[in-house]
């Protein structure tokens, strides 16, 4: 079983298929942390309390404990630890110290639920760990929980608090997880970023002190990524010692990591403390979202498909079609200027060339003709469909593809019908004016009557209509961040209250419409985590669609979530590029996901046309490596001028191999290899109709960079018998 107790040590282990997680309870009170990594590597291993002056230790134990020295597997504030704490609870003395010690635990198969929160589902092989505390003074208890999922090499951890002292307490930090280790020789990895530009690599040796990525932007942002990484200073794609986390949640986030005095470094992940506290009443508890953690000696590669198994096998909602859908989406085509006869036009072109799915993006609605007027009227404009959206959806279906409509339920303009009748239904501070972003305001979703307006009007606008997907945007985020619908007290919850509400207006989708798939959307990849995989099939990953920029977001994208997740769309929005080339090494390029369409299809030309057709035909020989398989990065466009990776399936039978140049540069011969093939095999390229024998993937298929750009190519090697 994944979970061990010894007794005679009180020792706990906890396993997967590769790695080895071990604590211990010191004097029956303070369960600290022996070790984490390779498995079978922990034998011999004990608590090392390096004692430093200055550090505060109990009486009762000398100098052979101190909470500041060492590594601990929880650590509060104000208690003798003088590092990062991630816990913090003002009681009902008005101190916020506090110090939790040993009750007890529980083993058990599966997992615990998290109420109103997303979390990874537990299979057969699941088990949990609950530590059960106790701080005698506060009166609350908490509880640590540490779910394995041994198949993919990942815990997950989550933490839960009870006020059981007879008066409301604080709760001012809380984090899900905190990670100790015996070594500082990391360096850092972190995704950071802006609009159009999300998820940018960056490498970093730690240092001593903290190293934060945080968001206060009430979602988890275009700037900073939940995902960080610690990985030894030499590990490479396929060596080394790497350690990946992640926050199963969409808003508000903290990541921090601290190198102490003795070079030990100290890891926490959860919702921190700006722009969130709770008050606990007493019998409340509160449950943190859920983060999670893997390790991996097999560099950043390895720990990438660990994450990706596990996002895929349990995070990700189930395929809602038997095929997942190639979109045509009218947005950068079109913008606000749509009608029933344009997008009539569009709906014919994608089915003439192969195409699943038409996506009606913004300005079907209201009186939203542009970006100042609308938001929150979510019934159809009768200037543009004359005969209301079930006509108009009967006719798109007639050409045998499937429909698709843009929302976005949390935002609302100043001019519209909603705010006209329910200004107070917005985010925003008692006497302060509240600052407009992209003309729009921010919907208080924290205010369960929000959650239940937009709940009937999306029923009244498409009960009845045959919708496949909802593409689920969010544009803009939070500032004066308080809601009316709350007391003072309570104020500093609104942020989080307002994530619980997103994800309740989430759950109901999914049930209302249960045969709709969901892409979620914010300013592309402005929330492109995993809370918002778990009701979402796909995300759009960025609103840039220049091929060359994309590969630097795809190439990060793909460290911590799976290519499945990734919407990838070949851009030609006016259809100026008229070179079949050209937009092959576009569609290249959006083959590192699933695949979709930007571009004024009906007004292309037959050549144009000819070629996207054979495009998507194409793709769906590829598709189920690109959703499925497992995925190897072989260069990183952050290093040089190209981008190369490649998918394979379980057996290793078919391997799809991409090489993308992003800019021109003087001819060089670059390999690209392929480990996992067989050298005694025969591979058949379907792209090319050539023969390769597997040495020569082993050894590396050769490539000359070109001096002009674009350039691209692309291989798929089936194995023959």
């Amino acid at each position: 079983m994944p979970v061990h107790y010894d007794d005679k040590f009180a020792r706990f282990t906890l396993e997967t298929a590769n790695t080895c997680y071990v604590m211990q309870i010191l004097f029956d009170k303070y369960p600290v942390h022996l070790y984490y990594g390779k498995k079978d590597c922990h034998g011999g291993i004990s608590y090392q309390n390096p004692y430093k002056s200055f550090s505060p230790y109990f009486d009762e134990h000398g100098l052979s404990y101190s909470p500041d020295i060492g590594m601990a597997e929880y650590s509060y504030f104000g208690s003798g630890d003088f590092r990062i704490t991630p816990l913090r609870i003002k009681n009902k003395n008005g101190d916020s110290v506090t110090h939790f010690t040993y009750d007890g635990y529980r083993i058990f198969d599966g997992r615990m639920n998290l109420p109103r929160l997303p979390y990874s589902e537990a299979d057969s092989d699941t088990q949990t760990l609950e530590l059960s505390l106790l701080d005698s003074v506060s009166g609350c208890s908490l509880k640590l929980f540490y779910t394995v999922f041994p198949n993919e090499d990942v815990i997950s951890r989550y933490a839960l608090v009870e006020n059981e002292s007879g008066a409301p307490v604080t709760v001012e930090k809380i984090m899900s997880l905190m990670l100790d280790l015996p070594t500082s020789d990391f360096d850092m990895i972190s995704l950071y970023g802006a609009h159009n530009a999300e998820r940018s690599f960056q490498r970093v040796p730690l240092f001593h002190g903290v190293q934060s990525v945080m968001s206060r932007r009430g979602a988890s942002s275009h700037q900073y990524n939940p995902f960080t990484a610690l990985c030894a200073k030499n590990a490479t794609e396929r060596d080394g010692d790497v350690y990946g986390f992640n926050f199963v949640y969409s808003g508000n986030f903290l990541s921090e990591t601290e190198v102490d005095q003795t070079g030990f470094t100290r890891v926490s992940l959860g919702l921190g403390s700006e722009n969130f506290n709770w008050l606990l009443e007493d019998g409340d508890s509160f449950i943190t979202p859920e983060a999670v953690m893997t390790y991996s000696k097999n560099g950043l590669g390895g720990m990438s498909r660990n994450f990706h198994r596990f996002v895929r096998a349990h995070i990700l909602p189930p395929e809602p079609f038997e095929k997942r859908p190639v979109v045509l989406n009218t947005w950068e085509a079109c913008y606000f200027d749509i009608d029933e006869k344009e997008m009539l036009r569009f709906a014919k072109s994608a089915a003439d060339t192969g195409i699943d799915m038409l996506v009606m993006d913004d300005g079907w609605f209201g009186a939203r003709n542009n970006d100042k007027a609308g938001l929150g009227d979510w019934y159809v404009n009768k200037n543009k469909f004359r005969d209301g959206l079930k006509s108009f959806v009967d006719r798109v279906k007639a050409y045998g593809i499937k429909f698709g409509i843009w929302i976005e339920p949390e935002m609302v303009n100043p001019d519209s019908d909603l705010y006209r009748a329910h200004p107070e239904w917005c985010i925003r501070c008692t006497d302060r004016n509240s600052t407009l972003s992209r003309n729009q305001l921010v919907l208080d979703m924290s205010n369960r009557d929000v959650v239940e307006y937009l709940k009937k009007s999306f029923s009244d606008s498409f009960d009845g209509i045959s919708i496949d997907y909802f593409k689920w945007d969010m544009n803009r985020h939070m500032s004066e961040v308080g809601s009316p619908a709350l007391p003072p007290e309570r104020q500093g919850e609104t942020a989080y209250r307002y994530m619980l509400g997103v994800y309740d207006l989430y759950r109901w989708f999914t049930k209302h419409f249960p045969g709709a798939m969901i892409e979620n959307c914010s300013g592309g990849g402005g929330r492109y985590d995993l809370g918002m995989m778990k009701y979402s099939t796909q995300i759009w990953t960025s609103d840039n669609t220049w091929p060359k920029k994309r590969m630097k977001i795809q190439y990060s994208s793909t460290l911590a979530y799976p290519t499945c997740t990734m919407s990838c769309h070949v851009s030609n929005p006016k259809n100026i590029c008229k070179n079949p080339d050209e937009l092959k090494y576009r569609w290249h390029v959006a083959l590192n996901g699933p695949l979709g369409y930007e571009m004024h299809l009906p007004n292309a030309d037959d050549l144009i046309k000819a070629t996207v057709k054979a495009q998507v035909e194409a793709y769906r020989s590829y598709e189920h490596l690109i959703l499925r398989g497992d995925f190897y990065r072989i260069f990183s466009p952050f290093d040089s001028n190209y981008y190369a990776y490649y998918f394979t399936d379980a057996q290793h039978t078919e391997f799809l191999l991409s090489f993308e140049q992003s800019y021109g540069e003087s001819a060089a011969r670059v390999y690209l290899k392929i480990p996992e093939a067989d050298e005694n095999a025969r591979y058949f390229d379907t792209v090319s109709g050539d023969i390769f024998d597997g040495r020569t993937l082993v050894n590396g298929i050769e490539v000359k960079t070109r001096e002009t750009d674009p350039y691209s190519v692309m291989w798929h090697f089936v194995k023959t018998k």
